[in-house]
């Protein structure tokens, strides 16, 4: 009787086992950036700029209206790792972040040839910063910085070249100290090759001003290489619409009354869990580099069972865009319009957010960055913890009017033959 029950026992499990050659799928990896983070972007005039740190706080944003992130930015103009180290504690652990992301190498790598000692210290540097946020307990995604542009920058040739070498380190020093690690060279090296052959005279794709100073494209590529590479979910929402019966099949969002015409016009109420980022008109160009932003920006539309023909999509009665029956049985991404009730929702979240940076930017080079001479030290000793906290209280109601805006709403969609 025991060896029968052992024997069906074993049966079970093997039965219940993955198929010879298979195992279970692995789990999707886990998003660096965490609802309630307090998130400071850490670098050079490139993180100062205010560009590819405020796309990832728009994404942030639209994508977790309830997230209660906080945003600070402690880039400075030709900064490099040394002194990036030698500020980590007053401008980075002093504001008590959960989450930092490091942007530094542009300037380290000196525009020219590989220098082995300059490179040397970068590593050192940067290897002081991971031990010192480690000890603090700080999450921390190092970035690579962006490739520079070798169509718009005189000695780009070269120093494109001189880039991959210096910050190879980078990869390894991640792995020591078990933080994330974005390749962000590769990953704009790789689309800035491909707009040298599709735009060598860079007349169309311009994602930096000068070679590597960031222009919105470029703020936006940055942006998607590093959501990306930290692991970014793609979707927003998604809906299927079965026109036969008038039935919906929806991720991230509920949909209401579906409504069928005679004439193949559809009508429901859609409801998202989170807004689409905003896509600027400007981003435009970049969208052939960025996987069409379906790895990010995901908000599917998809009409199954419409007669052949064109159709118009509008949202409260605004048209977002024209599509074919075929396209529409695919599935379209209006993640990307530019144009619509829910772009304008997204495009006001993105107005705020510069808005308050603005404050941010003034709490930081104003009050943070301030050093009083040594005869008013007793007096900055005094006041100076006093406007950091009269500031952020601004920052955080600037904040929470961000995120007003950034609720979703019902919303009605109407699909129309042409």
């Amino acid at each position: 009787m025991i060896r029968s029950f052992a024997c069906a026992a074993l049966a079970l499990v093997l039965a219940l086992a993955p198929a010879a050659g298979t195992r279970a799928a692995d789990p999707a990896p886990e998003f660096f950036f965490k609802p309630n983070d307090r998130v400071l972007f850490l670098g050079d005039s490139i993180t100062a700029q205010y560009q590819y740190s405020s796309y990832i706080e728009l994404y942030l944003t639209t994508r977790m209206p309830k997230g209660n992130f906080t945003f600070l930015n402690a880039g400075i103009g030709g900064d490099t790792a040394n002194g990036g180290a030698n500020r980590f504690q007053n401008h980075v652990l002093a504001e008590k972040p959960t989450a930092i992301t490091i942007n530094f190498g542009m300037n380290d790598g000196g525009y020219g040839k590989f220098n082995p000692a300059g490179n040397k210290v970068f590593v050192e540097k940067t290897n002081a910063m991971l031990e010192m946020a480690n000890k603090a307990g700080v999450r921390v995604a190092l970035l690579s910085p962006n490739a520079v542009d070798r169509r718009n920058k005189s000695n780009g040739k070269e120093y494109v070249e001189t880039q991959k070498q210096f910050y190879a380190p980078l990869k390894e020093l991640a792995a020591k100290h078990k933080v994330s690690f974005v390749d962000q060279y590769a990953i704009t090296r790789a689309a800035t090759d491909r707009m040298e052959q599709d735009d060598p005279m860079a007349k169309k794709a311009v994602p930096y001003y000068d070679g590597f100073h960031t222009s919105p494209p470029g703020g936006m590529l940055m942006a998607h290489a590093i959501l990306t590479g930290l692991h970014a979910p793609a979707l927003v929402s998604d809906v299927t619409v079965d026109v036969s019966n008038a039935k919906a099949d929806t991720k991230g969002c509920k949909v209401d009354k579906v409504l069928v015409e005679a004439n193949q016009t559809v009508v429901f109420t859609r409801t998202d869990d989170a807004l689409p980022m905003p896509i600027q008109k400007d981003w435009l160009s970049m969208l052939p580099y960025t996987n069409e932003l379906k790895d990010l920006n995901w908000y599917g539309l998809t009409m199954k069972g419409l007669k052949d023909g064109n159709y118009t999509v509008s949202i409260d009665g605004k048209d977002v865009g024209k599509f074919s029956a075929k396209e529409l049985a695919a599935g379209v991404n209006l993640g990307t319009v530019t144009t619509g009730p829910v772009w304008e929702q997204g495009n006001k979240v993105l107005q705020a957010i510069n808005a308050k940076n603005a404050l941010v930017s003034q709490r930081f080079f104003g009050v943070v960055m301030f050093n009083a001479p040594e005869w008013l030290s007793d007096v900055a000793a005094e006041r100076k913890p006093a406007e950091l906290k009269k500031r952020m209280e601004k920052i955080d109601a600037a904040q929470a009017e961000v995120y007003k805006l950034a609720q979703p709403v019902a919303r009605t969609f109407a699909i129309k033959p042409e």
